[in-house]
């Protein structure tokens, strides 16, 4: 039984630490989602060659681990601040032509991340953009100007 227990205080410490981290590990997952890959990946190799090589423990940890993360998204779903200390928001990166630096510093993304973007959106230079936006995913969104 404790190990169910350190399974699902493992699980939201590693929710919160991959918050304090950052969003650069992946373009479609958000970071929620690698942890639940990651460590029940862990969980089934901790049983695999670990002290207690049980089945049933091992099974027993990955449907607490499960059910740890349908809670989660349960409560960020009833409660948003939740989902926004887990999750994030959407961060401006770019606005109108001027860069927010700060942001861009503590998110460790440079202004070639920004227009390497919008270069896979076929734009070519900075006075095409109008918003430059990391998404809670790690993505960063282009809005282009209207032509006027």
């Amino acid at each position: 039984m404790s190990g169910v227990l350190r399974a699902i205080l493992g699980y939201y410490f590693l929710v919160f630490m991959m918050r304090i981290a950052g969003r650069r590990p992946g373009k479609q997952m958000a970071p929620v989602d690698f942890i639940l890959v990651f460590f029940c990946g862990g969980l089934v190799l901790t049983t695999t060659v670990g002290d207690d090589k049980s089945f049933v423990n091992a099974l027993a940890q990955i449907a607490a681990i499960a059910a740890a993360h349908y809670i989660l998204v349960v409560l960020r779903s009833r409660f948003p601040g939740l989902g926004r200390v887990t999750d994030g928001t959407p961060l401006v990166l770019l606005e109108r032509g001027q860069w927010h630096h700060t942001i861009m510093n503590n998110m460790l993304i440079e202004d070639a991340d920004v227009m390497a973007s919008a270069r896979d959106q076929g734009l070519e230079n900075l006075e095409q953009i109008d918003y430059a936006v990391l998404e809670r995913n790690g993505q960063i969104s282009i809005i282009t100007k209207k032509e006027r």
